[in-house]
């Protein structure tokens, strides 16, 4: 038995969005035999433009029953039967968010028509329901309202099947068919020729935009995961609509996939990348002489071509360094910019000579670098002969690569050779540190010659 379905919406996606209305068309692989519809109170208002595309206002769902209301019959006649949908993964994902939300758990199988069709009638220019059904010359009556789209789908279903469509109707539905669960422009050929291992993976648009970059320590097991559930939620949801290609790197170890991954989405600033979207490092202290011969220490937004001692990402953070500096090496607040008021000759006859306070300075200086090491941490390669390498020079992160086993190294600027730079952000330095405080083994202390 299978049950044919189209709902229209408030919105694209279950967690945020309600039901305006639902059909059913139960159906015995001949002809339909039960048949359920009805307008649905949304409990929220209906967005303009989705009135416009449906008809479908406030008004009209005012007196209509809440989905809780119709819950129980409506899952009596989902359970046990397959769920029918052109775009399955949309309307299911409703269904059963909202089912679930009453106290019904629905795992019923899912039969895509777009896959269906796809099969059946080979090489059209659109599988979308209306473009599809005048390419088959099928009839749509009241289009973009559930009952008249559900009845579509029933003729486009029943014309599969009349034209050789029950075989792949029987593949579809394996225990092990993973098509179901995918978006609609990707196989489960896609999935497969992922490999096991870690790495950084990509999704890709239609236009073959990158609209996504994760990590995974086996990234067939991980890009699977993102479509194998059924969450409502507004990611999944445009995943599913959205991605039309997988691309990755491979990488040798979970570490490089973490930096690999973070440097990635700061450089491509994917749409569905929300997180570690914060800006790059935005203020620096600097050191510079004055018209008095005094060594000044001072913090500012972060210039590309001018060197600086150490960069920070938020102002508070470097003020908090910049003042444990003065109060431990009895440095001057207006020197150090602290103190914004203007200096007078009051102020210099109290200080230090230049000779002498300055030496303050570059003892502060110094300890500075002390506390930001330069060291690197070597790890296994893709290959025997090769090992992976990351830098951190200064307390912040150069780069990585790969080098030659036997490859000897002492300072930061010979490794350079061979290594690709990457910008600096706290979630790369974070996790390098974490790392090397697991496995102290990796890590080599080097000289900085920057």
């Amino acid at each position: 038995m299978y049950a044919i379905v189209d709902i229209e919406t408030t919105g694209g996606y279950a967690s945020a969005n309600g039901i305006t209305e639902i059909a059913v068309y139960v159906h015995d692989g001949e002809s339909v035999v039960n048949h359920f519809e009805t307008l649905i109170n949304p409990q929220q208002k209906i967005p303009s433009y989705i009135t416009a595309l449906t008809g479908i206002d406030n008004f009209m769902v005012a007196d209509a029953p809440l989905f809780e209301d119709i819950a129980a019959d409506l899952y009596e006649l989902l359970n046990d039967v397959v769920f029918i949908a052109h775009n399955v993964n949309f309307d299911y994902s409703f269904v059963k968010h909202h089912l679930k939300a009453a106290g019904f758990e629905l795992t019923a199988k899912k039969l895509c028509t777009v896959r269906l069709s796809r099969k059946t009638f080979p090489g059209l220019p659109s599988y979308s329901l209306g473009n599809l059904c005048r390419s088959l010359g099928l009839r749509i009556d009241n289009r973009h309202r559930a009952g008249g789209d559900a009845k579509a789908t029933v003729k486009l279903f029943e014309h599969c099947l009349v034209n050789g469509g029950g075989v792949h109707v029987h593949q579809m539905l394996k225990k092990l068919s993973a098509e179901q669960w995918l978006p609609l422009h990707l196989t489960k050929a896609d999935i497969v020729k992922l490999p096991a291992g870690p790495g950084v993976y990509y999704f890709h648009d239609a236009k073959d935009k990158i609209v996504y970059v994760g990590k995974a320590i086996n990234i067939k097991k991980r890009v699977s995961s993102h479509f194998t559930h059924n969450d409502g939620d507004r990611k999944r949801q445009n995943f599913l609509r959205t991605i039309c290609k997988i691309t990755y790197k491979e990488c040798a170890t979970e570490l490089e996939a973490i930096v690999l991954e973070s440097a990635e989405i700061k450089r491509l600033w994917p749409k569905y990348n929300y997180s570690q979207k914060q800006p790059a490092q935005k203020f620096a202290l600097y050191q510079f002489e004055d018209n008095r011969g005094y060594l000044r220490l001072a913090i500012d937004k972060k210039k590309k071509n001018i060197p600086s001692l150490y960069c920070f990402n938020l102002l508070h953070e470097g003020l908090v360094m910049l003042k444990k500096m003065v109060n431990e090496f009895e440095l001057d607040e207006k020197l150090c910019f602290i103190d914004k008021t203007p200096i007078n000759e009051k102020d210099i006859s109290f200080l230090d000579p230049p000779i002498v306070y300055n030496g303050k300075i570059k003892k502060a200086i110094e300890a500075l670098e002390e506390q930001l090491p330069t060291f690197a941490v070597m790890d296994k390669g893709l290959k025997a002969d090769d090992k992976l390498c990351l830098l951190i020079e200064r307390g912040s992160f150069w780069g990585m690569g790969y080098l030659p086993s036997n490859t000897p190294i002492t300072t930061a600027d010979e490794l350079k050779m061979y290594l690709n730079p990457y910008a600096d952000n706290d979630t790369i330095r974070n996790s390098i540190y974490s790392f090397v405080e697991k496995n102290p083994g990796k890590r080599i202390s080097l000289l900085s010659t920057a």
